[in-house]
């Protein structure tokens, strides 16, 4: 992971205060580089919604930490199986738990994306 990984310094009320810039909405970091998401719900998360991630590839992104909303529930087999053709782990819990984990995990120098679920 790249030393210059964005900090969540916050989230909720319907984003992510991100290195201390306020970003509206859905959340994905890959390496150094965060965007918005255009993700509101578990069931929009998709291979082809991940589609950054996976054309990372697995030297960058040793797993994905999804933060799935505001109650954890398990992603879609088919991204779940996505992830394991591609050798990527997954993690995946509620977007509050995720949030606060992807620092200890950055500071650790994890290789990992996340991809969060505004609340």
């Amino acid at each position: 992971m790249s030393r210059s990984a964005p900090t969540i310094d916050s989230y909720g009320g319907g984003g992510f205060r991100l290195s201390g810039q306020w970003h509206a909405g859905s959340l994905l970091i890959v390496g150094d580089e965060a965007r918005a998401w255009p993700v509101t719900s578990l069931a929009e998360v998709t291979r082809e919604t991940l589609s950054p991630v996976f054309e990372a590839g697995r030297a960058e992104v040793e797993f994905l930490l999804l933060g799935v909303g505001a109650v954890g529930a398990l992603p879609s087999k088919a991204v779940r199986e996505g992830l394991l053709a591609a050798g990527m782990g997954l993690e995946f819990m509620d977007t509050a738990a995720a949030a606060r984990l992807y620092n200890v995990l950055t500071s650790e120098g994890r290789r990992l994306a996340a991809a969060l679920i505004a609340v």
